[in-house]
């Protein structure tokens, strides 16, 4: 199924806080690999033992996230 935003991106993406910007801008470049980062972590989490550093990947986990929302 596809899905059609009738507006077309024009190779831009947009931003939270409106605006848009280029896809290959180093803004959007820094929110894609910190969320591979953060996913890489949450595999690591996931993985046997659990509870190792679990407190420490988790509060890196946090400041992603937060680091993430304050670039979109």
């Amino acid at each position: 199924m596809k899905i059609y935003t009738k507006t077309g991106d024009a190779g831009e993406t947009g931003l939270f806080g409106g605006g848009r910007v280029p896809k290959d801008h180093p803004r959007v470049q820094a929110y894609g690999e910190i969320d591979e980062l953060n996913s890489a972590i949450g595999v690591a989490r996931a993985t046997q033992p659990v509870h190792f550093m679990d407190q420490f990947l988790e509060r890196i986990q946090r400041d992603l996230f937060a680091l993430g929302g304050q670039l979109a």
